[in-house]
C-alpha cells in the first residue's frame, strides 16, 4: 500500500486530515467575516469587494470554490468515519463517564456540525446562487418597506474619494451587483436573521472546540500551555460569533441603511 494512503487510512492520519481541513475552514470563516463586515462602511466597499471576487483572473474563483468544497467534504467524511470508529472502540460505560468531563461544545459537535452545514447550503442559495423561494431576485431588490432598488449599479467611490465611477480596461463603467442592498433586504426578514444568529452561534462553539482540538491532533498542545490555547480558541469563537452576528443585528436595529438606486415602491 502507498505510504501516504496508509497514513490517511490510520486513525492518526484521519486526525491530521481533520485538523488540517479544520484549520483551512477556520481561516476561511475569519476572512469571510472580515469581508462581510465591510457592510458597515460605504456601500462601495462591499460592492467592489464582491465585484473583485467575481472577476478574479484565470478562473481563480472556481479554483477557490472547488478547494473549499473539497475541504468541506473531506472534513465531514473524516468526522463521520472517526465518530463511527470511536463508537465501535469505546465501551458504553466509558462513554457515560467521559461525558461528565466533556464540554458542552464537544458534546454537541456533531449536532452543531449538521446545523451549520444546512445553514451553509441555505446561505449559498440565499446570497450566492440567489435562488430562495419567496425572494425576488433578478433586476430588482425589494426591501421590507416595499421599496424596490436596482440590483446592479455602477461602482463609484465614496464622495470623500471623489465619487468617480470605476472603469474597466476598455474604459467602460464597472457594473456590479448591489450586494449592500441585497444583504440588508435579506436580513430585514426576521426568521432569516434568527436562523443566521443560531447558526453562527453554533458555528462559533464548533470552531472554539475544533481549534483547540486541532492543536492536540497535531501534537502541539501540552499541559504547559493547554490553558492558553483553550483561551485563544474560545476567544476566536466569540470573535467569529460577534463579527457575524453584528451584521443581522445592525440591519434589524437600523444601523445599516439602504443607499442603492431607488427604482420603485
Amino acid at each position: 500500500m502507498n505510504p501516504l494512503i496508509a497514513l490517511f487510512s490510520s486513525s492518526l492520519g484521519k486526525k491530521y486530515l481533520m485538523a488540517v481541513t479544520g484549520a483551512v475552514l477556520a481561516l476561511f470563516v475569519l476572512g469571510h467575516m472580515v469581508g462581510n463586515l465591510q457592510l458597515f462602511l460605504d456601500p462601495y466597499y462591499i460592492n467592489a469587494y464582491a465585484y473583485k471576487l467575481q472577476h478574479l483572473p484565470y478562473g481563480l474563483l472556481w479554483v477557490i470554490r472547488l478547494v473549499m468544497l473539497t475541504t468541506v467534504v473531506v472534513h465531514i467524511w473524516v468526522s463521520a468515519v472517526l465518530t463511527l470508529e470511536n463508537m465501535k472502540a469505546r465501551p458504553h460505560e466509558y462513554e457515560v463517564k467521559a461525558t461528565v468531563k466533556a464540554t458542552y461544545a464537544s458534546r454537541t459537535m456533531r449536532v452543531s456540525g449538521v446545523i451549520v452545514f444546512l445553514f451553509l447550503v441555505f446561505h449559498l442559495a440565499h446570497f450566492t446562487v440567489r435562488n430562495v423561494p419567496g425572494h425576488e431576485y433578478g433586476e430588482a431588490i425589494k426591501v421590507a418597506s416595499g421599496e424596490v432598488y436596482a440590483a446592479e449599479i455602477v461602482l463609484k467611490k465614496p464622495e470623500s474619494q471623489g465619487g468617480a465611477a470605476l472603469k474597466t480596461a476598455t474604459g467602460e463603467d464597472k457594473i456590479g451587483h448591489d450586494v449592500h442592498t441585497m444583504i440588508i433586504a435579506g436580513f430585514q426578514i426576521w426568521w432569516i436573521s434568527a436562523f443566521y444568529l443560531l447558526a453562527v452561534f453554533l458555528l462559533s462553539r464548533h470552531l472554539s472546540h475544533g481549534v483547540s482540538s486541532m492543536f492536540q491532533s497535531l501534537g502541539l498542545r501540552n499541559s504547559g500551555f493547554r490553558g492558553t490555547l483553550d483561551l485563544v480558541a474560545a476567544a476566536y469563537g466569540w470573535v467569529v460569533f460577534l463579527g457575524y452576528a453584528s451584521i443581522p443585528a445592525g440591519v434589524l436595529l437600523g444601523l445599516v441603511k439602504v443607499q442603492g438606486i431607488l427604482i420603485g415602491g
